[in-house]
């Protein structure tokens, strides 16, 4: 793992156009962090990673990540940053084994070195023996542990992940949930949206709750929870308890 993962976010902002899609995230994640990022639908979240993965500019406030500048260091950011983005669309023509090839050459990985980590996942993730297949005969499910390799197999400091259980089934689900703990337990820092809040309970240890832009709550699952489900405590945060 290059460095150690740490992701600051100073009065971080997004706006499109008279709409401000985040509105000054200040966050500060630590190496060895597994950082959970939940909110409604349209609350920020995925905007706020995609520019964290630099493919948005900010329009307000500032982010380092792995002690890199968001903006004027983008290329050494994309360097320590593995990202999963929610239904990324795949080059259905490549095989997943050329796929992987070509995600590897934009970071600079020898041919044996990513042919082992590669390797490594993708029999953890059971879809070794599927890697010289076309992608356009994939599931949903293989498409998503293709682009978890991709982004792991050059061994980011700090990983993005956009709802990556989507489609996983429940071995595939919990081999992810080990790797996160394992790249955390080595000073990585994962950074993980979800609308599965079981999962999130379980697997960070810190949570940020986005509503409409702006931070509502941050800490440990059990202490912003305070005695109550967090599902329950979401919900009354966001005020989007259904029925009267």
């Amino acid at each position: 793992m290059e460095g150690r993962g740490t992701v600051e976010l100073q009065n971080l902002s997004r706006r499109y156009g008279m709409h401000e899609a985040v509105r000054g995230l200040t966050l500060s994640i630590a190496p060895g962090e597994v950082f959970g990022l939940l909110g409604p639908n349209g609350a920020g979240k995925s905007t706020t990673l995609k520019m964290l993965a630099t493919l948005l500019k900010p329009t307000g406030g500032a982010a380092r990540i792995g002690g890199f500048d968001l903006v004027s260091q983008s290329n050494d950011v994309r360097r320590v940053i593995g990202y999963v983005p929610e239904g990324a669309e795949l080059y259905d023509v490549l095989t997943g084994g050329e796929f992987l090839d070509f995600v590897g050459d934009l970071h600079r990985l020898s041919g044996a070195e990513a042919a082992t980590r590669r390797r490594v996942l993708a029999e953890r993730l059971e879809i070794a023996a599927e890697l010289d297949r076309r992608i356009g005969e994939y599931s949903k499910g293989m498409k998503q542990k293709l682009l978890l390799i991709a982004a792991l197999q050059h061994d980011p400091a700090v990983l993005l992940l956009d709802e990556p259980l989507d489609g996983l089934d429940v071995a595939a689900q919990e081999v992810l949930k080990s790797i996160l703990r394992e790249r955390a337990s080595r000073g990585g820092a994962v950074v993980y949206s979800s609308h599965i809040l079981e999962v999130v309970e379980r697997v960070c240890d810190r949570v940020a709750i986005v509503h409409r832009g702006r931070l509502a709550a941050l800490g440990a699952p059990r202490d912003i929870a305070a005695g109550e489900p967090l599902a329950q405590m979401f919900l009354r945060i966001t005020g989007a308890a259904a029925g009267p």
